[in-house]
């Protein structure tokens, strides 16, 4: 399965860094797209370089924007087998691309977490269709694609369910085709965007306690949920065609351990009877 062309949006931070490491060891060719983080675009290609990794290429993308999306498609260097739609703004993180009212943070939820994986989507599929061969990852989130949490944005969250639908929807369309279709849904992974949305602004003791209530007592690795999308790229991951995932480590079956953006964590009480 190794060589084949992966494209990874959000890929010099986060998830998705830790997404084009594992593809690059794995021997796949790698893109990855970032916005503000040239730096450490730069620097990733610069690890995997000097760790012997397969090359990678990084593409500046301003996801949502269609300008910037077909220049985007204009410079890859051939047809993707592989479409990592990662890139995303969390309730926080939004802040750094819309520094506007309301209204404008609403329709950047929606262009950025949800448009541009379409577009993105729309643009491949044909190719991987035509070579009779692709897999399609949306990086969801457990806030929206699989529960829901009071004290995050609600635009936020409905961006994020709108690419659970959308992967349910597409697969539908592909059941008889050689496109493979998957939806993860992350839950509090130690990340910018958790740390910006969550821990940020609490103190040592009250983060230590917001750890402590999250399902296993800790984060979610990055790498962990990369090694999942590696896994349903694979064969074996053929099987849960359409899937949404829940990869939140239990929280989406238990989101009171989450509420109001970390400021009530804690376990419910038992109620016998």
């Amino acid at each position: 399965m190794a060589g084949r062309n992966v494209l990874v949006t959000g890929g010099s931070n986060g998830i998705g860094r830790a997404v084009v490491r594992r593809f690059s060891q794995f021997g796949d060719h790698v893109w990855f797209t970032y916005y503000t983080g040239r730096d450490r675009a730069e620097a990733l290609l610069e690890e995997l370089r000097q760790a012997g990794s397969t090359p990678a290429l990084s593409f500046r993308l301003s996801q949502g924007d269609w300008h910037s999306h077909q220049e985007l498609l204009g410079q890859l260097p051939g047809p993707a087998d592989v479409l990592v739609n990662n890139s995303a703004v969390g309730s926080k993180t939004v802040e750094k691309y819309v520094d506007g009212p309301r209204h404008e943070r609403d329709a950047a939820f929606f262009q950025i977490n949800s448009v541009g994986p379409l577009w993105l989507y729309r643009a491949l599929l044909p190719g991987m269709i035509e070579r009779g061969y692709g897999k399609v990852v949306h990086v969801s989130s457990v806030n929206g694609g699989v529960a829901q949490f009071p004290g995050f944005d609600v635009a936020d969250g409905m961006s994020k369910a709108a690419l659970a639908y959308m992967t349910r929807h597409t697969a539908a369309e592909l059941a008889h085709s050689p496109v493979d279709v998957f939806a993860v849904c992350p839950g509090a992974v130690d990340t910018t965007m958790f740390h910006a949305s969550t821990l940020d602004g609490l103190t040592q003791q009250r983060r230590a306690e917001v750890e402590a209530g999250l399902p296993k007592g800790r984060l979610i690795r990055p790498e962990e949920i990369a090694d999942l999308i590696l896994w349903l790229c694979g064969e074996e991951g053929r099987v849960l065609h359409g899937a949404v995932i829940d990869a939140s480590m239990g929280l989406g079956v238990r989101p009171g351990l989450l509420v109001d953006g970390g400021r009530a964590v804690g376990e419910l009480p038992v109620v016998a009877g």
